[in-house]
């Protein structure tokens, strides 16, 4: 009896061993597939992200692109980007010039609450120049407690580049593209260094790459356009396999005129020229056919970009917009004939001003399957509402303090869920000083709050039946005129750096 007990107890024994393996081994089991099936669904979630690339030309016109009415310079791949998606006709750059505006994009933010509200040198440590090896000063630099649309994209783990034409701060200081979220810097960082396309070096991050054959006189072998295009495609094809977001600010059509001689060829005989007095940066020989040139050769790199996007298969889930950082240069400046293109489509004022031509710039977005294709839409928006909008797209959090608005529901075609701005608001700290404010169809300006005591006087003008703004209508309008004035005290935020004198709390 004993002895079977005993057999029984070692029978049991064994058993329950047998049992707790069996339990351990499933377990193991379980915690296996757990993981690799998290790990496929977060690579899932990650891959279903949408591929951002965003592209702004470099003072290029609201009617600088075929599809926005222009009769000499051809752009067929911008064109078939607004024929396979949406036009925009009622958007506007984030200020009149370079930095500022490439600061409410990335920031968004309009220019009265901004960081950068004028292109400017910074006065910053000799050490840091030297050693970087600076050779030109760099902008303004951007805070680090900025988030830009960089940064905001690493909530998804994206890779971020930017290529093109910074203006934000020199590599060092807070502004530094490697210390604002992006992965990949190559490109002019000083916009002083991007007025000439054939460089001596460009920049990958902190460091210095020369440029073969060039010695920044009007040509050279190895033109900064291509460098750009070549370096986005490398970058797309080393990141197709994870979410990306390319940020292209491309330093075309932005004087110096010059271009290759393949591009030139396209129009040199074809676009008349005309004598005139030369002001400012490397003289052209053919500078109307150099400028459509320049134009072209971009488009026609836009159009490598998406050929590659379809070759590797991304392009139904990346989103491309196309869009320029403020108007058209004026007074034929390096030779550019913005009268000639008709640039600003008739608006009034050029590149540095707040009237329309300054700032009303082409938007084209195209996102096959989900952005109506042929579509176009009058939305008032400006490019401070592009952080909220990459945000819903790709799901991610926005800043809490910012001014822009998502315009996904428009680009999605649900137009009747969008909310829309009350206004838009900006300021210039140059030029003489400008305020100005676009309120449904109201245009309202003033200027010369760079002087003391200035007498100031608001401008009011109705868009809908006057878009050249040609006819001040302030006196019979009081009424909107005052809420423009409270739009104007409201909104603008002193600046330590950019002081408006005629207003600014002392």
């Amino acid at each position: 009896m004993q002895s079977m007990i005993e057999n029984e107890s070692r029978f049991t024994h064994t058993q329950v061993s047998s049992y707790q393996v069996l339990f351990i081994m499933c377990l193991t089991v379980v915690a296996f597939l757990s993981q690799t099936l998290s790990s496929h669904f977060l690579f899932a979630e990650q891959s279903s992200q949408p591929n951002i690339v965003l592209i702004m030309a470099d003072d290029l016109g609201y009617q600088e692109l075929g599809c926005y009415g222009q009769k000499w310079i051809k752009t067929p791949h911008i064109d078939k980007l607004a024929a396979e998606g949406m036009k925009f006709t009622n958007f506007y750059a984030g200020n009149a010039v370079c930095a500022p505006s490439r600061c409410c994009l990335l920031t968004g933010k309009h220019p009265g609450h901004a960081w950068v509200r004028n292109n400017g040198d910074p006065k910053l440590p000799e050490e840091l120049r030297e050693k970087y090896g600076w050779e030109f000063p760099g902008q303004n630099p951007i805070p680090a407690a900025e988030v830009t649309i960089a940064e905001m994209l690493k909530q998804k783990q994206y890779a971020t580049a930017a290529i093109g034409k910074w203006g934000l701060g020199h590599f060092g200081t807070s502004g530094d593209p490697n210390k604002q979220g992006f992965d990949l810097f190559y490109g002019f960082n000083c916009q002083r260094h991007a007025h000439n396309h054939y460089p001596k070096f460009l920049w990958r991050n902190d460091v210095k790459e020369m440029q073969p054959g060039n010695d920044r006189t009007l040509n050279g072998e190895t033109y900064s356009q291509d460098q750009f295009t070549k370096v986005a495609l490398e970058f797309i094809r080393e990141n197709q396999k994870r979410p990306f977001f390319l940020y292209l600010p491309f330093a075309i059509p932005h004087l110096s005129i010059q271009v290759t001689e393949e591009s030139l060829a396209e129009y040199k005989d074809v676009i008349p020229e005309e004598d005139y007095v030369h002001k400012g940066y490397l003289k052209h020989p053919y500078p109307r056919a150099g400028y459509a040139a320049m134009i072209t050769h971009m488009d026609r790199d836009i159009g490598k970009i998406m050929t590659l996007l379809e070759e590797l298969e991304l392009d139904e889930n990346t989103v491309v917009m196309f869009t320029s950082d403020n108007g058209p240069t004026y007074d034929r400046l390096g030779g550019s004939d913005s009268d000639f293109f008709e640039s600003a489509n008739g608006f009034s004022g050029l590149k540095g001003s707040l009237y329309e031509g300054g700032i009303r710039v082409p938007l084209v977005s195209r996102w096959p399957g989900k952005i109506p294709a042929g579509t176009t839409t009058d939305l008032i928006s400006a490019s401070w509402d592009f952080l909220p909008t990459i945000a819903d797209l790709t799901g991610t959090k926005p800043p809490k303090t910012i001014d822009g608005i998502s315009m996904t529901p428009t680009l999605l075609g649900d137009a009747d869920h969008q909310i829309e701005h009350e206004f838009l608001y900006w300021e210039f700290a140059a030029y003489s000083g400008q305020q100005a404010v676009r309120m449904g169809p109201w245009k309202g300006i003033r200027q010369n709050l760079l002087k003391k005591k200035a007498e100031l006087k608001t401008e009011l003008y109705h868009l809908e039946s006057d878009p050249s703004e040609s006819r001040d209508v302030a006196a019979e309008h009081p009424e909107v005129v005052e809420r423009i004035e409270q739009l104007f005290n409201e909104q603008h935020t002193n600046s330590e750096v950019f002081r408006f004198p005629a207003i600014d709390k002392q």
